[in-house]
């Protein structure tokens, strides 16, 4: 993509940040947050930061491109205040498309997610049964649907993309997550500091772990190709948390046991298991992931060994 005006709703955030600093490369990008979960530290200086809310009522959509990526982006969210999270994640996407197409903008890629597959340990293709359990999933799911509006009546592209577990490692843009960054990025700076990373339950459930400059190559590749519809953007590849441990601990020459707890989100709504099927997208684009689970893992623990060297 190249000389193109793009919006990035979330900008400042962990994938967005590493998707406007990938487009404004070669692209004129503004990047809208609120410093809710991001900062303007994550972006370079090619982007325009623009601080402002999706639910404003003047945002700067006059683009050909629109990546909307700002939710409240996890269960816990949510749970604290669901009207809230309804009017981030519903309201907000609707109010971005309504101005983006107003404006004359008919290219929107926007964040589901895989949560509402529910627990799988094969492949989820984008054709199965989809449920809602949380608050969460029910904001994902209403933009889903209000994406398919937009398309059927206005005749905009909407590309949705599920999401599964997108890490960086807090190398990246994802420290200033903390709480809310991927068990990856969080179980790395655990060992690495000699701590114990807690797990819920047995360390059994798996996750289809998937590298954010994945991410960004098959958001891209939505936006060029002008998709409409649900994408999957994961590995098709599954490892559990009791694996993950032991693979940073072999990557950062430690050996840290995990600490187990009860799990606090209740069985009936925690997703245990996830995988992608990811051969709609493939199909589309030519998209696949290039970064392996062990690739990832060393990239994320890189800055751990050049620190510790340096010392």
């Amino acid at each position: 993509m190249h000389n193109r005006k793009i919006l990035v709703t979330g900008g400042t955030g962990f994938i967005g940040s590493n998707l406007a600093n990938t487009l404004a490369e070669d692209n004129d990008v503004i990047a809208l947050d609120n410093g809710y979960l991001g900062t303007p530290k994550n972006l370079d200086d090619a982007v325009e930061y623009v601080d402002a809310s999706v639910l404003d009522d003047d945002l700067p959509t006059d683009v050909d491109v629109v990546f909307h990526l700002a939710a409240l982006s996890s269960y816990a969210m949510h749970e604290d205040d669901p009207t809230k999270g309804v009017r981030v994640n519903v309201e907000g996407f609707v109010n971005t498309v309504e101005q983006a197409r107003n404006d004359g903008c008919d290219t929107v890629v926007y964040a589901t997610t895989s949560s509402i597959y529910g627990n799988r340990t094969e492949p989820s293709p984008e054709t199965m049964d989809v449920t809602a359990n949380t608050g969460y999933e029910a904001s994902k799911l209403a933009r889903e649907r209000y994406a398919q509006y937009f398309h059927n009546h206005y005749d905009m592209s909407m590309a949705g993309m599920r999401f599964f577990s997108v890490y960086q490692g807090y190398g990246g843009a994802e420290a200033h997550k903390g709480e809310y960054a991927n068990l990856i990025a969080q179980f790395a700076d655990d060992i690495a500091s000699g701590d114990a990373p807690v797990i819920y339950g047995d360390g059994t459930q798996t996750r289809d772990f998937t590298h954010v400059d994945d991410v960004v190559r098959g958001l891209i590749a939505a936006a060029e190709n002008q998709l409409q519809g649900i994408y999957n953007l994961g590995t098709g590849e599954s490892y559990d948390l009791n694996t993950l441990v032991e693979k940073l601990n072999a990557e950062l020459g430690s050996d840290i046991e995990p600490e187990y707890i009860e799990n606090p989100i209740p069985e009936s709504i925690y997703v245990k298991d996830t995988m992608a099927d990811t051969t709609k997208m493939y199909e589309a684009t030519g998209w696949e992931p290039e970064i392996s689970f062990e690739d990832g893992l060393q990239r994320v623990c890189a800055q751990y060994q050049s620190s510790s060297a340096s010392h």
